[in-house]
């Protein structure tokens, strides 16, 4: 037979693991939703679509010009008028593809959410590089 505080030490731990657990995943979802591109990636994987990867061809030519010319001003030696610049103009892509998706999703247009997500993909990596630029080196 167990000592008593044996058996309540061990349920103790059991229950500070689980709790951990849970808070980890709550914490996951919690981001996951809070972010515009992932809550959408999300739905589309709930609704049994495969997200667009970075190989689909659906991107048509102008928006590609348009990233490419982006990321050549990223490229620039770093310039805080143009970075400034560039930073306005991904929010303002970003906030208007958002409500493009919500848009989609509303609709159950689930191809074209799936399309609009693939180009705030592009955003997204856009934003990433503009926000590693800023870095004072």
């Amino acid at each position: 037979i167990f000592p008593r505080h044996y058996l309540v030490a061990v349920r103790s731990q059991e229950e500070q693991y689980y709790s951990e657990q849970h808070s980890s995943l709550i914490n996951k979802a919690y981001q996951t939703l809070l972010n515009p591109l992932s809550r959408g990636l999300y739905l589309l994987e709930l609704k049994g679509v495969e997200p667009a990867q970075e190989t689909d061809s659906e991107a048509d030519s102008e928006f590609l010009s348009e990233i490419m010319e982006i990321n050549e001003k990223l490229a620039e030696p770093k310039n805080e008028d143009t970075l400034e610049d560039i930073e306005t103009l991904l929010k303002v892509k970003q906030e208007e593809l958002t409500k493009e998706v919500t848009a989609a999703f509303e609709r159950d247009d689930l191809q074209e959410a799936k399309k609009l997500l693939g180009k705030m993909k592009y955003f997204a990596n856009l934003e990433d590089k503009l926000k590693k630029k800023k870095i004072p080196s």
